[in-house]
């Protein structure tokens, strides 16, 4: 909009130079009034200051685009080595007034059959009233923990090449609803120093009736309950960087042909980040408990560490991770145990673009380990 308004300020002050002004009123009004006489309604608007969302020239899409190429070798038997394109992701936002804004995320991914799928990640009507209360609606990233919402779908901002699997995408196998339809509120509470914030979310949760459905439930729930998460975030003056919080989700799940589940999803986080450091730590832990006297109360304990020195362009980091699922557990019974290091290399070759280098080694319950060299190029445009 300041753009339009510099470029009709421009075309009005070449119209004035070039024609003789008519009367001694026209030659001395300004540009503003000049253009007012030929441009239309919705120009005169915003030539004169007006907002009114309803007078303006109308939402104007901002897109910004994220992408990553990556190279993959592994000892997984039955896995082959090879190039690979990630997510391309389209990050829309829109300001349809000084309180309303639309934000998008859309994803084109290669499948597994070199076949690409589109889905919509995000999509979400904003209502900003104050620092204390902010509404949304739409599909959202869930706010569980602080990767989820800290990192998106854009490679290009994580530090590491891949995701912890303790918070990998649903598609991906991760265990936790990372994505949820419905609607949430955010905000600061009046806290002083601490910079206390809080969190509440509602949603249709995520799908168990069968593993072939679609674990995010975009319109359609498999049942009349609705999953909700509250949370509580710390991020004090005294030590700029650092970041403490904890949620708690709950879900009613109904998987077919067996007994309805009630999960209870507790999150806990310290962060610290600065110029040169980078610590995260996450835990999670996962109760399911069936319904009737029969069914017996699961847990699956959940973490990850993770540290990073920035050394000019070069920032090299360190992850352990660790994950135990029960086998008598009736969503994760094949999740079993998984926990390892993973070693990488990040490296800014521009502004706008990473090369990153890191090898996983995860142990697996009963199983081989998995030893994976991953190559990756992230950049945004």
């Amino acid at each position: 909009m300041e753009g339009q308004v510099r470029e009709l300020r421009a075309n009005a002050a070449s119209a004035a130079s070039s024609q003789p002004p008519t009367t001694a009123a026209a030659a001395a009004a300004p540009p503003q009034a000049a253009a007012a006489e030929t441009t239309t309604q919705e120009e005169q608007a915003v030539l004169s200051g007006h907002d009114h969302e309803t007078r303006t020239i109308g939402p104007r899409l901002q897109i910004q685009g994220f992408a990553d190429v990556n190279l993959r070798a592994t000892n997984q038997q039955g896995a082959t080595n090879a190039f690979s394109l990630g997510q391309l992701d389209l990050f829309i936002t829109s300001q349809l007034s000084e309180k309303f804004s639309v934000v998008s995320e859309l994803i084109m991914e290669a499948k597994r059959d070199n076949s690409f799928e589109f889905e919509i990640h995000r999509l979400l009507l904003r209502y900003a009233m104050n620092d204390y209360l902010n509404l949304s609606a739409g599909r959202y990233h869930t706010g569980i923990g602080y990767y989820n919402t800290a990192f998106h779908h854009g490679s290009y901002f994580a530090t590491a090449a891949n995701r912890p699997f303790l918070f990998a995408f649903e598609s991906q196998g991760g265990i936790l609803p990372l994505h949820n339809v419905g609607v949430s509120a955010t905000g600061r509470i009046p806290s002083g120093a601490l910079g206390l914030r809080y969190l509440a979310e509602v949603g249709n949760g995520r799908a168990s009736r069968s593993p072939t459905d679609r674990a995010v439930q975009s319109s359609f729930d498999e049942n009349n309950g609705k999953s909700y998460n509250l949370g509580l975030i710390a991020r004090p003056d005294w030590l700029p960087g650092l970041q403490t919080g904890v949620s708690f989700y709950q879900d009613n799940l109904t998987p077919e042909n067996t007994p309805n589940i009630d999960q209870r999803i507790m999150a806990g986080h310290v962060i610290y980040q600065s110029p040169r450091y980078e610590w995260l730590n996450e835990a999670v832990f996962i109760r399911h408990k069936p319904e009737g006297a029969g069914g017996g109360v699961t847990y699956t304990p959940g973490f990850y560490t993770q540290f990073a020195r920035r050394f000019g362009k070069a920032q090299p980091y360190f992850r352990y991770q660790y994950v135990n699922a029960s086998v008598r557990d009736p969503l994760f019974f094949d999740i079993g145990r998984r926990n390892g290091p993973s070693f990488g290399l990040r490296y800014d070759v521009t502004n706008y673009a990473a090369f990153k280098a890191q090898y996983d080694r995860t142990e697996r319950r009963r199983l081989s380990a998995l030893d994976e060299l991953i190559m990756q190029l992230a950049f945004t445009f």
